[in-house]
């Protein structure tokens, strides 16, 4: 049982284990997928918006979005460092393929966050 217990705490095996309380909430979180351009046009005009790299430390120096935060999905502390930010912003997640962006996104919206996933990745980030 003691095992048992120690993986859950060590994976975040509950929703709100352990986690710091929050007191910041967005009146009414919604989960999107949005494509490349959607995704752009709405970052930028979201006065709460927040651009959240959820890749690698090795991806991010390969490039990233300007003024991206960085926060591993694949790091074991994600959901305590998602469970820091404020619940008032806007979650604009993005990774190389769209598939962890995807995960982190149903995490943070399980977790009361607003968030818009970017359909496709980095890659589908318009350039102009």
């Amino acid at each position: 049982m003691q095992l048992l217990n120690f993986i859950k705490n060590l994976f975040g095996g509950t929703a709100n284990a352990n986690l710091p309380e929050n007191n910041t909430s967005h009146p009414a979180p919604k989960f999107e997928n949005q494509a490349g351009k959607a995704f752009k046009t709405a970052l930028k005009s979201d006065k709460n918006a927040v651009l959240l790299d959820v890749r690698t430390a090795g991806e991010v120096q390969g490039g990233a979005l300007p003024g991206a935060v960085n926060i591993d999905y694949m790091s074991l502390s994600f959901r305590k460092k998602i469970a820091e930010l404020d619940k008032g912003k806007t979650y604009f997640v993005y990774c190389r393929s769209g598939a962890r962006s995807m995960q982190a996104c149903n995490i943070m919206h399980q977790q009361g966050f607003d968030v818009r996933n970017l359909d496709g990745g980095i890659g589908a980030f318009p350039l102009k």
